[in-house]
């Protein structure tokens, strides 16, 4: 008799997150959603951070080994591991505060525990204050059971399984903002960015050295996602440095921690806040400004913005929709002579009468260099289509990132990728597509290429795909930047031979009534044959 052939199931993060969401659902005193998510991230943080210790812990082992040291040594270990450097940013964690401690504690002592851990790295590390709540798991005070369950289960993740380039943080945010909050919204700062729509926006503006912005910066994948680029570019994180701010607190730890994990220098502001009511970075201007703010974000607005600086020169934004007041506010934080910013908004500030004069100074100004609508169902939280906008504070051309930039001035491209739905997304509750690598190049040459020299913009466009356009055309068409009212579409109905159509459908329609006829005699002939028949 066979054996019967068993298949070990595949390791999945997505599957230990949903064990752990369950195991959280039906603990008691496991609290609202923010709260079982705050435990959720805290420990997948602390994973993380203790797995990268141990995997510099043995890097450094083997580096004496090669040296011809003893790293087991007593002298050895007192001058290496007591106090140990490492040089991509990995912690040096204290010893309550590492993954082997906390795994190896017992269950009924795992809540004061893991809370002893987070104030020993706050007192460690002036970057990690503020990133954990005090108490976040000696309040719970879950039933050590339940506690040590989901400390198993976080134990399997591991970049080691998963990946080391990914933003494993950023998905486990998002996993549990889909899976706990269905009624998040992005105004509640409950926002995730795919890595796919922050990988094009920094392809686009390549934010490789100086210094990189987001006034609403969330979990900080875009800060991520740009460090990958940078490194992937050049290798040196230290050529970048990061600014940002976020107004919901629990959205502002996160930011911290997935920053620190990665050993990527920031400065976050010391608090929680409105980048509007309380600018932390007041008065800093930035290389690169890289953003996903709130679309269409409402009560943003106190009558001490009425003057405001940043509005000077053009008018104050409307009230009922920020959208406007986050263009200004990022272009006021702009380097004068070169930034760069890549943002998304939704649709609707292409075109918005409320907002007609200070889109108009806008393009006058010469600040808009790129529109490109991006497909819908990108994100999982909404499934419009959204717009990237690109400033440039010079777009008289020049040397950029090794390129020869043309004089591009009273020019916008136009780019419309809402065709671009051919990859969807499998496996996920409601319909989402996303952009892959060849896609986001794809794209991003179209820019570059109309950028550089020996690109005549008078004639460059693709009709249903991109189009540059000069200032004299948009000032007849009303200041619109919807991508098309500039670039051409095929109506294909006209390709059609009308008459050759017909004919073929005259003949589909003979043949379909033939074969009909064909099959009513032979079903008589059978009749007949038994002696039926039929009427």
């Amino acid at each position: 008799m066979a054996k019967k052939k068993t298949a070990e199931k595949a390791l999945n993060i997505d599957s230990i997150l949903f064990n752990c969401r369950d195991y959280l659902r039906a603990a008691r005193n496991s609290g609202s959603f923010f709260e079982k998510r705050d435990m959720m991230l805290t420990l997948v943080f602390l994973r993380f951070i203790g797995e990268k210790y141990d995997d510099g812990i043995e890097a450094l082992r083997q580096t004496l080994i090669e040296q011809g040291l003893d790293p087991d040594d007593e002298n050895i270990r007192a001058a290496f591991f007591d106090d140990a450097t490492f040089a991509d940013g990995t912690y040096n964690l204290p010893v309550e505060a590492r993954w082997s401690t906390i795994i190896n504690t017992p269950a009924p002592k795992l809540n004061v525990a893991l809370d002893t851990a987070l104030s020993r790295l706050e007192e460690e590390d002036p970057q990690l204050k503020g990133c954990f709540i005090k108490g976040t798991f000696t309040t719970r005070n879950l039933a050590a059971n339940d506690i040590k369950k989901i400390v198993d289960e976080v134990n399997k993740i591991s970049h080691k399984a998963f990946g080391e380039e990914k933003d494993l943080i950023g998905y486990v945010y998002e996993y549990f903002l889909k899976e706990f909050a269905v009624n998040a919204t992005k105004e509640e700062g409950e926002f995730y960015t795919p890595h796919d729509v922050v990988q094009l926006i920094a392809a686009m503006i390549e934010p490789f050295e100086g210094t990189l912005y987001d006034p609403a910066c969330g979990s900080g994948g875009m800060f991520i996602q740009s460090a990958e680029l940078v490194k992937s570019k050049q290798g040196n994180l230290n050529s970048i440095n990061i600014y940002g701010q976020e107004k919901e607190p629990a959205t502002y730890r996160l930011a911290k921690m997935n920053l620190a994990l990665r050993g990527i220098s920031h400065n976050l502001g010391g608090e929680a806040d409105s980048s509007f009511t309380h600018d932390l970075h007041k008065g800093l201007y930035f290389n690169y400004i890289m953003a996903n703010p709130p679309f269409n974000l409402k009560g943003w607005y106190d009558d001490n913005l009425k003057n405001d600086a940043r509005w000077a020169g053009y008018v104050t934004p409307p009230e009922s929709n920020a959208n406007y007041a986050w263009i200004l506010h990022m272009l006021s934080h702009l380097k004068p002579a070169d930034g760069v910013a890549g943002f998304l908004l939704a649709n609707g500030a292409l075109n918005d009468s409320d907002t007609l004069e200070i889109r108009k100074r806008l393009i006058q100004n010469d600040k808009v260099e790129a529109i490109i609508v991006l497909p819908r169902e990108l994100f999982i939280t909404t499934d419009i289509s959204v717009t990237l906008w690109i400033l440039n504070q010079n777009k008289k051309g020049g040397k950029y990132h090794g390129r020869n930039l043309r004089n591009r001035e009273h020019e916008i491209l136009f780019m419309d990728l809402r065709q671009w739905r051919d990859n969807p997304v499998k496996g996920e509750n409601k319909k989402k597509v996303r952009l892959v690598t060849e896609q986001i190049e794809r794209a991003a040459d179209i820019y570059h290429k109309w950028q550089s020299e020996g690109t005549d913009g008078t004639k460059y466009e693709v009709p249903e795909l991109y189009r540059s356009v000069g200032i004299g055309e948009i000032s007849e068409k009303g200041w619109t930047l919807t991508p098309s009212k500039y670039i051409e579409f095929i109506d294909h109905d006209l390709e059609i031979d009308y008459e050759k159509e017909m004919a073929r459908i005259q003949q589909e329609m003979k043949d379909i009534l033939a074969q009909e006829k064909q099959s009513q005699k032979m079903l008589e002939e059978a009749f007949r044959g038994i002696g039926y028949v039929i009427d």
